[in-house]
């Protein structure tokens, strides 16, 4: 019988990007635009502010890069980048190897705002990464929120 890794490491981009073409920002700016234009005709010119704020924001976010960020699923915890989440904080996990985007390891913590934490799994790892959790907590099934999968099919 072989000893159990104490830690299984890698490095992957912090989120799914889809490159989006000329025509995304187009379409993206003509909808702020319009809806601006519609604040202003509602006299509500904070609002179209607003809106304005909102799509220069949305348009940067949307072509910034992921960086390459490492990930650990240890003896400890589960670390993520320079953050370390101990087994006693989380309470269930679930490896999705359906995912379109590629395995993906969901784990449920023990918080209230944001209590799923999504890593993006090499699929050599997968068996390792399961012989490590399963000894420290539950399995059990989970999925992304239904929103999250819908900002992904609209390249967010």
């Amino acid at each position: 019988m072989e000893p159990l890794a104490r830690a299984i490491t890698w490095e992957a981009p912090d989120h799914h990007h889809t490159e989006k073409g000329g025509d995304w920002f187009l379409a993206l700016a003509v909808i702020v635009v319009a809806l601006a234009i519609a604040a202003v005709l509602f006299d509500n010119t904070l609002f179209a502010l607003l809106i304005g704020v909102a799509g220069g924001s949305l348009a940067v976010a949307a072509a910034k890069r992921p960086s390459v960020i490492p990930y650990a699923v240890t003896v400890r915890g589960i670390r993520v980048d320079d953050v370390l989440y101990p087994y006693s904080n989380l309470k269930a996990y679930h490896i999705d190897e359906e995912d379109t985007n590629g395995p993906q390891l969901l784990v449920l913590a023990k918080r209230r705002f944001m209590p799923l934490i999504v890593l993006p799994l090499p699929p050599e790892y997968i068996d390792d990464v399961e012989d490590i959790l399963k000894d420290k907590i539950t399995e059990q099934l989970l999925e992304e929120p239904l929103f999250t999968k819908l900002l992904e099919k609209f390249g967010f």
